[in-house]
């Protein structure tokens, strides 16, 4: 009984997979993507144009410095602190229950 069982199941399962490629290639075919433009380009590799931002680039002040490392860490330890009171509920919660 198990055989016969297996065996409907792998023909389902072929069944499923050849609709799923039919229904892509129904989708590919509406929708006409082979002609699209993602915008997607690859990196320029014209090392001036890497210069110039190298050139524009400064080191930051004391005060830009501590003002961005004390956001950064008030972020950090909000993000740690939801992470922790997420977790916490998570594990004590159904332990209640």
């Amino acid at each position: 009984m198990s055989e016969g069982t297996n065996d409907t199941e792998k023909k389902g399962f072929a069944a499923q997979k050849l609709e799923l490629k039919n229904s892509k290639l129904d989708l590919k075919s509406k929708l006409n993507l082979d002609n699209v433009d993602l915008g997607v380009t690859m990196p320029s590799t014209n090392v001036n144009e890497y210069m110039r931002v190298l050139r524009l680039a400064r080191k930051p002040s004391r005060e830009e410095f501590t003002m961005i490392a004390k956001i950064s860490m008030a972020g950090i330890g909000i993000i740690g602190t939801l992470g922790f009171v997420i977790y916490a509920l998570l594990t004590e919660l159904p332990k209640a229950f």
